[in-house]
């Protein structure tokens, strides 16, 4: 498999082509039944002011390194929110010198102060998650919130993982729908940012084959960074509350993320989170008192 056809460049583009009507793209309109859902490649072609051979070789894969020009042309006409455009700039770059080898994991291991930030922003649950969304530490909130992660071992904690293959995280996740979306249209963002990333490869192969509903998202080549928001839990400890989230990312690392929840104080959802102290669960900051093979133990 080609570069191009892993990161999905094609497949991109024509899932992108096929969401524009030819009214939002300015043409006028047809009488008649399209044969084809959205812009046609000849339309597409015509308004970014590139051959149709072009355009049709760029679906392919088959037409490297396209110009930045072309690019934003593209991306100007399918219409791009800023993630989509970033992830299609990805997409067509050629390889980075500079990237790490596709074929090795990044590491694990997290720097003592960014260990520590997980202890600054108690009592928020926080948690850092790697490029592949594997849980790599947590304060004890942070753990306690995705109920039942603890009973997994340290090398299957996946919040992408959890979302979709645990049984509690449907339960937990009042919006669980919304929340598996966002799960998998990160993970598509991510995958366009490293690819043939081995860690991100083998979650994405082992939920489509084990998930029909991760399979179907996948498909619909949706792509989010998520930066922030906010989820609904229905948590056994603490009962039902709303906490929204940032992730920052951790400087000098391959993609982890620092995940920090929180709510406004003297709010029930804020009297909610405090309750999360009290769940239980045998764990210290990384989650993995009893476990030997914790992050916290070896990943430096």
């Amino acid at each position: 498999m080609d570069r191009d056809e892993a990161s999905g460049l094609g497949e991109f583009l024509r899932t992108r082509r096929a969401k524009v009507t030819p009214e939002q793209a300015g043409l006028p309109g047809t009488t008649g039944r399209r044969r084809t859902t959205g812009l046609r490649r000849e339309e597409v072609a015509l308004l970014a002011g590139v051959s149709i051979e072009y355009y049709r070789r760029l679906e392919q894969g088959k037409q490297h390194r396209p110009g930045p020009a072309v690019v934003e042309a593209v991306a100007r006409v399918l219409r791009l929110d800023e993630d989509e455009r970033r992830h299609l700039f990805e997409l067509a770059r050629a390889p980075r010198d500079t990237a790490a080898d596709p074929g090795t994991a990044p590491s694990r291991a997290l720097r003592p102060d960014v260990l520590r930030m997980l202890d600054i922003v108690d009592p928020c649950p926080a948690y850092v998650l790697s490029r592949a969304n594997d849980l790599l530490a947590a304060n004890p909130r942070g753990l306690r919130l995705l109920h039942g992660i603890d009973a997994w071992p340290q090398a299957r904690r996946n919040t992408a993982r959890y979302t979709f293959l645990h049984p509690a995280a449907r339960t937990l996740c009042s919006n669980w729908e919304d929340v598996a979306a966002a799960t998998v249209a990160h993970l598509r963002a991510a995958a366009g940012r490293y690819p043939e990333a081995p860690d991100i490869t083998s979650v994405v192969g082992e939920l489509v084959v084990k998930s029909e509903e991760f399979a179907a998202l996948w498909q619909r080549y949706e792509v989010r960074s998520r930066t922030n928001g906010r989820k609904h839990f229905t948590h056994p400890a603490t009962g039902t509350m709303a906490l929204s989230y940032e992730a920052y990312e951790v400087a000098r690392t391959e993609g982890h993320r620092l995940i920090v929840y929180q709510a406004e104080p003297g709010t029930p959802d804020h009297d909610a989170m405090l309750l999360l102290a009290h769940a239980d669960a045998a764990a210290t900051r990384d989650g993995t008192a009893d476990d030997p093979s914790s992050v916290r133990a070896h990943g430096r």
